[in-house]
């Protein structure tokens, strides 16, 4: 059971949804840049590394870095 009194789930303020979204607003980043380029092959790369940020934070989630998860301490606010 969550020490949440609450029952709130968080709000993704964990290591896992931290380095998914980074990787994947780098992958956005990139993509936009290489498609005002017109380099298709990176878009296309930019699309694979944003696949790669999703099964990172997924990945890092299922390992215990997730908001739920033991290796996760929340911050007090």
């Amino acid at each position: 059971m969550s020490t949440n009194p609450i029952g709130d789930p968080g709000h993704g303020h964990s290591p896992a949804a931290w380095t998914a979204v980074i990787i994947m607003l780098i992958a956005v980043t990139l993509g936009t840049v290489f498609f005002f380029l017109d380099l298709p092959v990176l878009v296309w790369a930019s699309a694979g590394l944003l696949v790669v940020g999703l099964l990172v934070g997924w990945g890092m989630a299922k390992a215990g870095y997730g908001v739920n998860g033991p290796k996760y301490a929340p911050k007090a606010h």
